[in-house]
C-alpha cells in the first residue's frame, strides 16, 4: 500500500483505542492518534535504507522492538509531572499504539500480492490476503475513506468529553 492506504489502515485500528482514550484523556487520545499515523508510514523507511523492502522493517520483531520502545517511553512519561498517567498504564499504552501502528502496516501490505514475511529473519513465504496491487489507487483511498469514517464515528459516539 501506499501512504493514504497506510494512514486510512492505522486510523481503523485505532478507533477502539482511540475512542477508550477519549472517554478519559481527550488530550492523549489524539497524541494517540497522531503517533500510530506517524508509525504506519515507519516500515517504509527501509527503502532508503541498503536492505531489502519488505524486509526487516515488515516483520513481527520489527513490531516487537517499536512496541517495546514506546513501552519504555510510556514508562518515562508515566513517570513525568505532566499529566502523569501512571508507570505500567504509561507501558501498556506505548505498546498498543507500537502495536497499532506497525501492524496496521503489515496488515495493508498483506492485502497485496507481495506480502510480507512476518517470521523475518526466518526464510518463510511472505504472508498476502491477494486484495489489491499496492499501487492501487481505489484500494489506497477506500481504505483511507474506511479510516477517516471510523474516526468520524468514533468522535461522534464518544461525544462531548
Amino acid at each position: 500500500m501506499y501512504r493514504t492506504g497506510h494512514w486510512g489502515a492505522a486510523l481503523l485500528a485505532y478507533a477502539p483505542l482511540g475512542y477508550l482514550l477519549l472517554r478519559s484523556d481527550p488530550i492523549l487520545a489524539f497524541v494517540g492518534a497522531g503517533v500510530v499515523l506517524w508509525l504506519s508510514t515507519l516500515p517504509d523507511v527501509d527503502v532508503r535504507l541498503p536492505i531489502r523492502h519488505r524486509g526487516p522493517t515488515h516483520s513481527l520483531l520489527f513490531l516487537a522492538l517499536v512496541a517495546a520502545v514506546l513501552g519504555a517511553v510510556g514508562a518515562a512519561l508515566g513517570l513525568g509531572t505532566y499529566r502523569p498517567i501512571g508507570v505500567l498504564p504509561g507501558i501498556g499504552l506505548g505498546v498498543l499504539l507500537g502495536v497499532v501502528g506497525i501492524g496496521s502496516h503489515l496488515l495493508a501490505d498483506m492485502l497485496t500480492p507481495a506480502g510480507v514475511n512476518l517470521l523475518w529473519p526466518l526464510p518463510a513465504e511472505s504472508r498476502s490476503f491477494y486484495v489489491a496491487r499496492a499501487d492501487n489507487t481505489l484500494a489506497n483511498y477506500g481504505l483511507l475513506g474506511l479510516g477517516v469514517a471510523a474516526s468520524v464515528g468514533v468522535l461522534y459516539l464518544a461525544g462531548p468529553a
